[in-house]
């Protein structure tokens, strides 16, 4: 049976707690389409609205004790998998597919020597004005930057992951053909010390983790969800062209060219790349509305070796 990993998008989730359990059913449903194509599933997400939005509540709350982040990554790890896991089950219930599902919290391990400490760059939390930015940048001395032209986010580290603290349970779930949402948000990320795993503040990029999770499961494919059907050159402009079907070597001298902005679809590509060559499996990078028939050759963005 081939197992498939999914990294969902921002735009499966939405920006708010209503939002997003509005939003999670058309991901169910979409999720369990998949399932219905006889193959295991792994599921993983992002946080980047979620954790900025619980880490700036605790930053609010004046009366209240500052919450560390990695704890901030494991409350929108908990609360996404619940969304998730909860929307999933009743949509396997209505189908009358007999097939569990649950959400792991889990551990993402980094390195602290990893420069991305040194330069932070993923974006979270809500977008702001550059005068908010600036004033909240003074009171907090968080770091900002201008976010594809929707204003100003707050930018975090993103180190790479190394390893998946809870690997072996994913995998004997996995192969006992549950739909495991795991690697949350990339997953809450820990060093090892001689003391054991602990927290970081940073956010994992989450393709990056379904990446390395992919890799793990030796999974035949990796499917990552965003807001286009196909990855294009020369994105919104008047002559963009779509990519289809694609080799690595051809994928990285689009890279080299400087085709892909780093903020968005950059780190997209560079996990499919990873994973392709690791694996000699099938990347498909294309929109949630469109994951069931890309899975067959329909319209999407497929790297292979």
């Amino acid at each position: 049976m081939e197992t498939v990993v999914v990294a969902l998008g921002g735009n499966a989730l939405g920006n708010t707690p209503h939002e997003q359990l509005r939003l999670v059913r058309k991901t169910a449903e979409i999720i369990v389409a998949i399932a219905k194509q006889d193959v295991k599933i792994a599921v993983g997400h992002g946080n980047g609205p979620q954790v900025g939005m619980i880490n700036s509540a605790f930053e609010h709350e004046k009366q209240g004790t500052a919450m560390p982040f990695p704890e901030c990554d494991a409350m929108s790890q908990g609360y996404i998998g619940y969304h998730l896991q909860q929307a999933i089950k009743n949509q396997l219930d209505a189908e009358k597919v007999k097939r569990n599902c649950m959400a792991i919290i889990t551990q993402v391990v980094v390195s602290t020597h990893d420069p991305a400490f040194q330069q932070p760059t993923k974006p979270i939390g809500e977008f702001l004005s550059r005068e908010a930015a600036e004033t909240v940048s003074k009171e907090t001395g968080f770091q900002f930057v201008e976010d594809s032209g929707r204003g100003y986010r707050r930018v975090v580290p993103s180190p790479l992951p190394i390893d998946i603290v809870e690997i072996d349970t994913v995998k004997q779930l996995v192969d006992e053909s549950a739909i495991v949402i795991t690697v949350g948000g990339g997953g809450i990320p820990v060093v090892k010390t001689d003391k054991g795993y602990q927290g970081i503040a940073a956010v994992i990029d989450k393709d990056r983790s379904c990446a390395k999770l992919a890799i793990e499961l030796s999974a035949e494919t990796l499917l990552i969800l965003t807001a286009v059907d196909q990855v294009y050159l020369h994105f919104n402009e008047p002559h963009q062209q779509a990519l289809g079907q694609l080799s690595v070597e051809e994928v990285r001298s689009y890279v080299k060219a400087g085709h892909f902005a780093a903020g968005s679809m950059l780190p997209k590509i560079e996990a499919a790349i990873s994973y392709v060559e690791a694996t000699g499996g099938r990347a498909i990078i294309t929109s949630l509305e469109r994951a069931e028939d890309a899975l067959k050759g329909g319209t999407a963005t497929i790297i292979t070796p």
